[in-house]
């Protein structure tokens, strides 16, 4: 099995990279198989020019940076997990062009449902809508890709550590593995 990570904040060792390091923890321990982690605002990743020139060259795009590899890890993948800081009601962008790039290779997914975990960190507190925007936004995407999106996390905070006081969402982050 293939597990790929993606943390999609751009401030590194925050929240997110926390959740994430957690939630592999338990995987590690727990499932057998290949986990990555891959931190997107390291990488350059533009976003999708909408141009097709993927549907003319074999899933190929014309845009030659990390989002060719990035969308190649996930075709391989079994089980993906989206992290991502909320920035305005919605991912990041770094996360975002990620997502889209996957575009490029619409036709060549695999025709077997991945599975699909979203992890969103806020400072707004649980209630927030923001929290079910993004996650109506992935639910939408596993629907159109025929991938079966296993649940999500929330978590509120704000400051660097504050996911570490919040017992609860670090058990609910150590059992999300049973979900994969």
């Amino acid at each position: 099995m293939k597990i790929l990570l993606l943390n999609g904040s751009p401030r590194l060792a925050g929240n997110t990279e926390v959740a994430l390091k957690v939630l592999k923890e338990e995987v590690e321990k727990n499932i057998k198989g290949e986990i990555e982690t891959i931190n997107l605002p390291k990488l350059q990743i533009k976003g999708c020019l909408g141009c097709n020139y993927c549907k003319t060259s074999g899933g190929n795009c014309i845009t030659k940076d990390d989002g060719q590899m990035i969308a190649e890890k996930i075709l391989e993948s079994d089980v993906i997990i989206f992290a991502s800081p909320v920035y305005w009601w919605g991912i990041t962008s770094q996360m975002k062009a990620a997502i889209d790039r996957i575009y490029m290779k619409g036709e060549f997914l695999p025709q077997k449902p991945k599975k699909i975990g979203l992890i969103t960190v806020g400072a707004a507190e649980l209630s927030d809508e923001e929290y079910d925007i993004i996650k109506r936004q992935f639910k939408c995407i596993c629907e159109y890709l025929k991938w079966n999106f296993v649940g999500n996390i929330d978590i509120s905070a704000y400051e660097k550590g504050d996911i570490l006081k919040d017992n609860t969402k670090i058990t609910e982050l150590k059992d999300f593995w049973k979900k994969i």
